[in-house]
């Protein structure tokens, strides 16, 4: 059975869009002319995909079948296509380095450094943003590299994607102040109702059910502003464990030391990046700092 590239792409985008009008305007193609590659396909398959509605559509139960496999073919082929695309192109001479607002500043350092051991000539300009941001950012070229909270990330891309390990987070309160005279079993009632400072990053990317856990909050985009909050005694944060790598950065604050285990202080990452021939090289000596750096934590926790 011989089916187009043209055809599944058609098909994709009029189950995603639920509408022949909407694909058309996101293929530039005609309306009638989407309607006609969805009825020759569903001739050669032989199998109904869309009930039509009027000016809508619905996936028939073998359209949502069929989608999943579709998606999949759609997304080896990009990946297919980046790959040859790259084959042409030498060594890069700048990569943009995104990344969340939760990642200690002292590991991007540390990556850096890794690079300019590596890459001297190299230029690397990171900048913070969202998984979304990061993943579209990764799809159109203008981001080389990524690291992403995947918590409840199920979507299939043609990304390439290395699992790092997980953010530990811990209630970070002003050193010496007030919660760090109570004893272990009164803290978790003081955290529940002291004001908490939330990372704003965290609530956008639905972390909220997980990192929440005041009634009285306040969001903050900054990691550093939190710090420095904390630190003047207005409230406690989740803050990342490797923090505490990095003495002078967290000058002033503390993690409790709590009986209670909570649930949600982890956070799983990954290294995302486009299926590149020419920044295969780059990859490994991100993964090498980042491991190194993970392998030093487990030892000092040791």
């Amino acid at each position: 059975m011989n089916f187009s590239l043209e055809q599944l792409l058609a098909f994709v985008t009029v189950y995603e869009k639920l509408s022949f009008s909407k694909a058309a305007v996101k293929l530039n193609k005609h309306r009638t002319t989407i309607g006609q590659v969805i009825t020759n396909l569903e001739d050669q398959l032989a199998v109904t995909l869309f009930e039509r509605i009027g000016r809508t559509v619905e996936p028939t139960e073998d359209g949502h079948l069929l989608y999943l496999y579709a998606k999949q073919v759609i997304e080896q082929v990009r990946s297919f296509d980046k790959m040859a695309l790259s084959l042409s192109y030498g060594a890069l001479g700048r990569v943009i380095f995104a990344y969340p607002s939760f990642i200690p500043s002292h590991a991007l350092s540390l990556i850096r450094k890794q690079l300019a051991q590596d890459f001297p000539a190299m230029q690397v300009e990171f900048v913070v943003r969202d998984r979304e941001a990061i993943k579209q950012g990764i799809i159109d070229g203008s981001i080389h590299f990524g690291v992403v909270n995947i918590h409840d990330s199920t979507a299939m891309h043609s990304m390439d994607s290395t699992f790092l390990g997980h953010v530990e987070f811990l209630p970070y309160v002003q050193s010496n102040g007030w919660l760090h005279t109570l004893d272990k079993s009164q803290v978790v009632n003081a955290l529940r109702t002291e004001r908490q400072i939330m990372l704003k990053s965290l609530v956008d990317e639905r972390m909220g059910n997980k990192f929440l856990f005041s009634a009285n909050h306040e969001l903050v985009d900054q990691q550093a502003l939190i710090i420095n909050m904390v630190r003047e005694g207005l409230g406690w944060a989740w803050l990342p464990k490797a923090l505490s790598e990095s003495n002078a950065a967290v000058d002033g604050i503390s993690p409790l030391d709590v009986d209670m285990m909570f649930e949600g202080v982890k956070l799983p990452i990954s290294l995302w990046c486009p299926q590149s021939k020419n920044i295969k090289d780059i990859k490994h000596s991100i993964l090498r700092s980042i491991r190194e750096q993970m392998q030093n934590y487990a030892q000092n926790d040791g």
